[in-house]
């Protein structure tokens, strides 16, 4: 009998080893609104239309994301070769200048939560693409480690987006 137990012990731990690694190999635990909680740095964005692909902020984007504890975010996107204004003023740019700019940025902020463990919920107060003033946006995402992942169904310059963040240090 006592041999039994042993054994059934033996059995018991390799089985509860076994379940660890496989859980450990499994699908990413979900995520809650305060494993985002910090500030991100940009390190891809990807768009795609149809069967193009491109990087709308250029191969090495500049950007921060934001995420408080009580619910809010902000978030600013940016080419690093942005032009400068030849006026020295933002107010008086020239077309080209302006056109540039437009293209070449984005910022929001609002209100995020997490809905099912993979969903971020941006809920935009204000864009500097005023047509997402108001709206509401599910972003599927990912969180592993230091890096943040998500998908935007609906790009300000139109199709899909991904996005990576990695935390800032």
């Amino acid at each position: 009998m006592t041999a039994q137990i042993g054994s059934s012990r033996v059995i018991i731990r390799v089985i509860a080893l076994l379940l660890g690694v496989t859980l450990a190999a499994g699908p990413a635990a979900a995520q809650t609104a305060k494993d985002l909680v910090g500030t991100w740095t940009i390190a891809t964005v990807m768009a795609e239309q149809g069967e193009t692909q491109f990087e709308p902020y250029g191969s090495n984007p500049e950007g921060i994301l934001m995420f408080d504890d009580n619910g809010r975010y902000s978030l600013v996107l940016l080419r690093p070769d942005l032009p400068r204004f030849a006026s020295g003023n933002r107010t008086v740019g020239t077309p080209e200048e302006n056109r540039a700019v437009v293209q070449g940025s984005i910022a929001h902020f609002g209100t995020y939560a997490v809905e099912g463990g993979d969903t971020l919920l941006l809920r935009i107060e204000a864009a500097t693409f005023p047509n997402w003033n108001g709206a509401e946006q599910n972003r599927p995402f990912t969180l592993t480690g230091g890096k943040l992942e998500y998908t935007v169904p609906a790009a300000s310059g139109g199709g899909t987006g991904r996005v990576v963040w990695t935390r800032a240090k």
